[in-house]
């Protein structure tokens, strides 16, 4: 077996403003090079699929980072608290515990119920940009909507929803690869707020408990009848509801872009609505919400022939997977028919993303209504990236803007 250091690597680089403009070209190089390629210092980055699928089932590789490695990217402060407390980056037996108690508080049943008023919300929101006489997919949908999905779960007051969004957006920075030092101050700042915020949020609802998440995230009880501490509470809720929003903002706007500009898988979805389920899945193949996750390998770990030492990152290039010709046929090709679709864009093993059901609800509902009203829907100019704290689409591949119009 041969040493990762023994041969050269194509070379994966957050600086090539290729990502940028189009990530997919840059990954089905990577891939034909082979599974595995160099990072930054100590890094390393998995393309194929394959390899991708395995690693994230494979415990040999944790998500509990040293503080160093917190810190050398957010900076020392309380981000830092916060990344080491919540369900992500925790590893069994704590990961275990915090996951049961959090599901226990939204499980998949309550979550289904969820349809008939996301739908209300999407058609309130539909309705309201109609009456302006522009509609733009993220500025009037895919921000605005999962947010309001969000808020209204977790309970928290109409008065205060623009201010918590807004801190909300500064903590995102936090799960950036690196944070420029202009921005970190911002990412600790929000963290702070926020934590204050739903702390006294939390004693409220314990002296009157709702029916609200955050209630029953407070009220949740593992085998032992244990809650969560304040901490943990507070920090998981906050996690849930950055998490919440960030996954579906995106899915719905890659989903909205992929639409406009398939006019033919429009229709077809349009004239057959059995067709959505799959039509979902396609969405979050074809553009992932988020295109990277991390691992640290706990113990030494093979790819590719070569072998990857104990505490150095694996960045898992999800999106890249989701095009690997080796697993997909017809990868370029948008196919919302696609059968079987088995991609990675919602992560795999003990840390399969919380919030995948909530985001699939939000996206039926959304596309639902978006294609319920009459006209093909097409674009009404050039989409516009939203840069992430790292300056890149990394690990999330938001957009600014896709402008969208309606034929009548």
């Amino acid at each position: 077996m041969t040493d990762v250091r023994d041969r050269e690597l194509p070379r994966f680089s957050l600086d090539d403003a290729a990502l940028l403009r189009d990530p997919y070209p840059v990954y089905r190089r990577l891939r034909a090079a082979g599974p595995l390629c160099r990072g930054g210092p100590a890094q390393w980055v998995v393309t194929r699929y394959d390899e991708v699928s395995r690693l994230l089932k494979d415990r040999r590789l944790g998500r509990a980072f040293p503080v160093e490695f917190q810190e050398m990217s957010v900076g020392a402060g309380p981000a830092v608290d916060f990344l080491r407390g919540i369900v992500i980056d925790r590893d069994p037996p704590d990961h275990t515990r915090l996951r049961r108690l959090l599901t226990k508080a939204l499980p998949p049943t309550a979550v289904r119920t969820l349809s008939g008023l996301i739908g209300d919300l999407v058609d309130e929101l539909l309705t309201a940009a109609e009456e302006r006489g522009s509609f733009d997919a993220v500025t009037d949908l895919a921000q605005p909507l999962p947010v309001l999905v969000m808020s209204t779960l977790l309970g928290i007051p109409h008065s205060d929803r623009a201010e918590v969004m807004r801190r909300s957006l500064d903590v995102a920075k936090a799960f950036a690869v690196f944070i420029p030092e202009e921005e970190r101050a911002a990412a600790h700042d929000g963290v702070r707020w926020l934590r204050a915020y739903l702390r006294g949020l939390l004693r409220e609802r314990l002296a009157d408990p709702g029916d609200d998440l955050l209630s029953a995230i407070a009220l949740a009880r593992d085998d032992e009848h244990r809650p969560l501490t304040e901490e943990e509470t507070v920090d998981n809720a906050l996690f849930l509801y950055y998490a919440g929003f960030e996954t579906t903002t995106n899915l719905i706007a890659t989903g909205c872009h992929a639409l406009i500009h398939h006019p033919d898988e429009q229709r077809r979805l349009r004239a057959d609505r059995t067709l959505m389920p799959t039509a979902l899945e396609e969405f979050l193949r074809w553009d992932a919400p988020i295109h990277t996750t991390t691992r640290l390998t706990l113990e030494p770990v093979e790819v590719g022939g070569r072998t990857i030492r104990p505490n150095r990152v694996v960045v898992l290039l999800l999106a890249s997977a989701n095009f690997d010709e080796r697993q997909f046929t017809d990868p370029e090709r948008l196919n919302l028919a696609r059968r079987p679709n088995a991609h990675l864009s919602f992560g795999g093993g003990a840390h399969h993303c919380l919030g995948a059901m909530l985001a699939r609800v939000e996206g039926a509902a959304v596309f639902g209504r978006l294609l319920d009203r009459p006209g093909l829907l097409e674009p009404a100019g050039e989409a516009d990236w939203q840069p992430s704290a790292a300056g890149f689409r990394f690990p999330f591949c938001a957009y600014r803007s896709i402008p969208v119009a309606r034929t009548t």
